[in-house]
């Protein structure tokens, strides 16, 4: 059975011959009207509490014989009264609870098994956030084909991905886990990701493919403070315009679930939100999934002040929530609802038929077992030419910031000082939301040197702790952190590191986060290098010595005096498995540098929420005059971003031409097309990634300032130029107005074309009225 999604069936018969199309129609009815029969049957079959079992998503946790099953869950297997499993996978462990489920349950209904396979599953994968900064749809996608290869032959047939929030405020944890602050990027990634978990044709029944979880819906990344789990509030026009779009871009896709978030929307808790749920993401939308609650989400609502323990599974349910995860409050209370009027008898079985349709789309009816299989596995995880992409992907998503006095690349003769806490940590490497990743399979920063420069003197010397705050160890410890305060004092550290730089040619300094800074509850107040590292950097600079910064982190950090002294700053992120390899290549010049930052790096922290699309004020600031007090302006630092969105350096440069429209005035119904001659004019062979922004000058509500609508990443030889084309449609040109209408509005317009949000090229045209 093949399952057209209802918006990829409409594309496709937008772009399909009239037979054609007719046939697809009648190819997705009849496998509709199929999976409606087989599932009305059962459902006549099912209890009311059997029916509440499917809404039931338990985390077994396992060790290396096999789950470890509560009494509590291992009995409500047997009464039919858990319809998924989370955290379990290995075939092993998935075959003992399917077993169970199918021999000693009455209706033998199969369990779902998903798992948190964010950025990789066995091959570990740059965090999202460093997968965004490759510009690169083909590698995202790739990178989320080869998990779903893994996941699924780990006995997985669900992951909790892809996260695509936007982020504005580098205090959030989370923003390491999703693409950054712009919603076409956005869009555009949530579509590869999909397509890469799910396959291109959205069958989930291939060996292969493994059902995608949207989340977090929605607004999860604008939560106050950059707190998580934090209140979020917004316009409507806001969600539409600047937040929403990733989401719907999803939905799409073709994904199928979505999964709710802890924050709050005007008042009202999302995961009981029957605006967001219901009129917007299956009305509006037409999304034809199910919705599974985040960790607990729905006893939360308690502490949010909405109801009790039966009040707030009535809101939940009411609101449009199929499943919830590991709070058993649907078990504890559907029932009662029912009981007392306030959940429908209708809500509760169209929540359970959604759930079952799931488990037919995937196949698990058909077969149970299907990818439970120990053989698949071991020919399957972490094959040779994954981890080959995993390095190269890791390389496309390495962001050079700065390269001075020709720093980079580093050559393999003479001798290096590695200092840094994290350059010898595998563990932190691979980040945060690892999953089933095996750090003491990664590849450090110091093995990658070493094996890519076999005859280079490198002396190591770890300089300063990560962090040193008791309190803070203890946090990152309790959460398998496995960091050790060295014993010494940072003076004593600082002066080996400083001994060892000044018998060296260059200093590679590896500072940082650890991967337990940032993701889930890893908000941080202060983004600036945490612990003594700023002393040590300081100390390194003193001894004259070219200073080359190989950053880990997973969000934008204040770097004012790093990018004020070090010859060289890499951002690598969090890379992954191969993050030793990956890096090493790029620090060689094996691999020209290409990442561009998707997340605007501030120059202090009171600066943040910051970002490139904000809107003018009535009293914009140019920051031309000093003394111009009454201005939207700081009286301490400038506006300015230190790094803007979009940026990042090559080993070569890159120069643009004024950008040639084909037309100067427009239509509503044409497409405009912007060409631009990029030239590479250094002395390497590079990529460079060409972004187009807008304006709309003048609009019924204020717009902003600049807008991502377009990107291209081309590879050009040295002295090699090429004209790119940008073709911008219609709907480029559409914004949700105050009344909630897609609409373009009459007018002019420029155009922007660089390499970054900052360093631009422009034109300008006009939009006529319809």
């Amino acid at each position: 059975m093949k399952y057209i999604p209802l918006a990829a069936l409409a594309l496709s018969l937008a772009c399909a011959p009239a037979a054609q199309a007719q046939k697809k129609t009648a190819l997705a009815s009849a496998s509709d009207q199929k999976m409606k029969a087989f599932i009305d049957e059962l459902m006549g079959k099912m209890t009311q509490d059997e029916k509440i079992g499917q809404l039931n998503l338990v985390s077994v946790g396992f060790d290396v014989t096999g789950p470890v099953v509560s009494k509590d869950v291992d009995a409500n297997i047997r009464k039919g009264l858990v319809g998924g499993v989370f955290n379990t996978f290995t075939p092993i462990a998935v075959r003992k609870l399917q077993e169970m489920a199918l021999k000693e349950s009455r209706l033998h209904i199969p369990l779902m098994f998903g798992y948190d396979v964010i950025h990789g599953h066995r091959t570990i994968f740059p965090i999202p956030l460093g997968l965004a900064a490759s510009w690169d749809m083909a590698a995202v996608e790739q990178s989320a084909r080869i998990a779903a290869e893994e996941s699924t032959a780990d006995g997985l047939n669900w992951v909790f991905s892809p996260m695509v929030d936007i982020s504005r405020d580098a205090r959030w944890g989370r923003v390491a886990e999703g693409a950054g602050e712009d919603p076409y990027l956005g869009s555009s990634i949530a579509r590869a990701m999909v397509r890469g978990y799910q396959g291109p044709a959205n069958d989930l029944t291939k060996e292969a493919s493994v059902m995608a979880c949207l989340k977090h819906f929605a607004l999860y990344g604008a939560a106050e403070a950059g707190r998580d789990y934090n209140t979020t509030d917004m316009s409507r026009q806001r969600m539409y315009n600047e937040y929403m779009p990733p989401y719907r871009a999803a939905i799409d896709a073709g994904v199928g679930s979505v999964m709710t978030s802890f924050n709050d929307i005007n008042g009202v808790p999302a995961t009981g939100n029957k605006w967001l749920m219901t009129d917007l993401l299956r009305k509006q939308w037409g999304f034809g999934g199910f919705v599974v609650t985040d960790y607990t989400a729905i006893n939360e609502m308690m502490e949010h002040g909405v109801g009790n323990a039966a009040q707030v599974s009535a809101l939940a349910l009411n609101a449009g929530v199929d499943q919830d995860m590991v709070g058993e409050i649907f078990l504890k209370n559907v029932a009662q609802n029912v009981q007392s009027g306030a959940v429908s008898k209708a809500q509760l079985d169209a929540a359970c038929r959604r759930i079952l349709e799931a488990k037919y789309r995937l196949g698990l009816f058909q077969n149970p077992y299907r990818n439970v299989s120990q053989e698949r596995a071991t020919a399957t995880l972490m094959k040779p030419e994954f981890l080959a992409a995993a390095r190269d992907i890791a390389r496309k998503s390495l962001v050079l910031l700065k390269n001075e006095r020709s720093a980079l690349p580093l050559k393999k003769t003479g001798s290096i000082a590695l200092i840094g806490p994290l350059a010898n940590r595998q563990k932190d490497v691979i980040g945060s939301w690892s999953g089933a990743g095996d750090w003491k399979q990664a590849v450090s920063v110091e093995q990658g040197l070493r094996a890519a420069a076999p005859g280079l003197k490198i002396t190591y010397a770890k300089g300063a702790n990560i962090a040193d705050d008791a309190q803070m160890l203890e946090r990152l410890n309790a959460h398998g952190g496995e960091l050790e305060l060295d014993k010494r004092s940072s003076k004593d550290m600082i002066k080996e590191a400083v001994q060892v730089a000044q018998s060296a040619d260059v200093v590679v300094a590896v500072v940082g986060e650890s991967q337990g800074m940032t993701g889930e509850a890893a908000s941080r107040a202060d983004i600036g290098l945490p612990g003594q590292q700023l002393e040590l950097l300081k100390a390194l600079k003193k001894t004259g010595k070219p200073l080359v910064l190989v950053l880990m982190n997973g969000r934008p950090l204040t770097l004012a005096w790093e990018n004020q002294n070090a010859d060289a700053i890499l951002e690598t992120w969090f890379a992954g498995t191969q993050a030793g390899h990956a890096i090493a290549d790029v620090l060689f010049g094996a691999y020209n540098p290409s990442g561009k930052i998707t997340a605007t790096f501030p120059q202090v922290v009171g600066q943040v929420p910051l970002y490139y699309n904000h809107k003018n004020t009535g009293r914009p600031y140019a920051g031309t005059d000093k003394l111009d007090k009454y201005k939207s302006r700081y009286l301490d630092v400038s506006n300015e971003p230190l790094y803007p969105f979009g940026y990042g350096l090559s080993y070569t440069t890159f120069t643009y031409g004024k950008p040639t429209l084909s037309k100067t005035a427009i239509s509503p119904t044409e497409t405009l097309e912007v060409k631009v001659t990029v030239q590479n004019t250094g002395a390497y062979d590079g990529e460079e990634v060409a972004q187009l922004y807008i304006r709309d000058l003048v609009g019924s509500s204020s717009r902003p300032v600049k807008e991502l609508k377009g990107f291209q990443k081309v590879m050009l030889k040295k002295g090699e130029s090429k004209t790119l084309t940008f073709r911008l449609a219609p709907n480029d040109l559409k914004f949700y107005n105050n009344d909630l209408k897609w609409a373009a509005e009459p007018g002019d317009f420029k155009v922007f074309v660089g390499g970054n949000s900052r360093d631009v090229q422009e034109a300008s045209f006009k939009l006529a009225a319809q």
